[in-house]
């Protein structure tokens, strides 16, 4: 069966478009107001078991090809818009849940163990993280960025140097995704992403941007100036950015 009809036969049950709050509205007067934050309505269970079944009954078993092919499987981001225009009225909970179902199945699975267990508890428990790919001349056209990456004559780190603009939660991350070029002259195969803790000599977060919504969030621009990074602080595979890239905003 084709993935896009298993997504409509797997989600098609829990996803009608009904009112998304009227769980929640039935039980006001019935459940008390401290209900702990990981509390769930039915209508919520249900959801979050329908997104987790299409993740791993669908997502799981293209994950490794999509790597590999550098590329989304057609038929996945198909059986995601059956719902058409006005999604599935779902309430702001149910997205939370989805995508919490659908990160699960891709992209920690390119960190290796040792870098799992050195920041996953960290960004579970108490720090930030952030993506840096924008740069002033490559928003859109993301792999036309110029950061540089220059391996060490001895093979143990890599040197980075340049500047990213528009990165989200910049001003209070821990640790940063930052994608850089180590070969130029082969363009956007040359880029990979790097892995780099917020106290590195040589990263430094510049003024966020006075925007007109979402102010809490922080938006800064990153300066790199010969940021040292050791070559096992590489996020996946040197020269292979766009599989991690897709998958982390996906």
């Amino acid at each position: 069966m084709q993935a896009s009809a298993v997504a409509r036969r797997v989600l098609r049950p829990f996803l009608r478009k009904t009112s998304a709050n009227a769980t929640a509205r039935a039980m006001s007067s019935k459940v008390p107001t401290h209900l702990p934050l990981s509390f769930l309505s039915e209508e919520e269970l249900m959801f979050q078991d329908a997104a987790t079944k299409f993740a791993q009954d669908v997502c799981l078993p293209k994950v490794s090809k999509m790597d590999a092919d550098g590329e989304m499987d057609k038929e996945i981001t198909q059986g995601m818009f059956d719902n058409g225009y006005g999604g599935a009225g779902a309430s702001f909970m149910n997205v939370c849940l989805t995508i919490e179902a659908l990160s699960r199945v891709d992209p920690v699975n390119y960190g290796t163990p040792e870098q799992k267990q050195e920041y996953l508890p960290r960004l579970a428990t108490e720090m930030i993280g952030s993506f840096c790919l924008s740069e002033a001349g490559s928003g859109s056209d993301a792999f036309a960025l110029k950061t540089r990456a220059d391996l060490s004559a001895d093979g143990s780190y890599y040197t980075l140097n340049g500047q990213k603009m528009w990165i989200s939660n910049s001003e209070y991350a821990g640790v940063f995704l930052v994608f850089a070029n180590i070969d130029m002259a082969k363009g956007y195969k040359g880029i990979t992403c790097f892995i780099v803790d917020r106290d590195t000599e040589g990263l430094e977060i510049g003024k966020p941007e006075d925007k007109l919504g979402i102010r809490a969030s922080s938006t800064c621009p990153v300066y790199l100036t010969n940021v040292k990074v050791p070559a096992d602080k590489i996020l996946g595979e040197v020269r292979r950015p766009l599989p991690l890239h897709v998958s982390s905003r996906a």
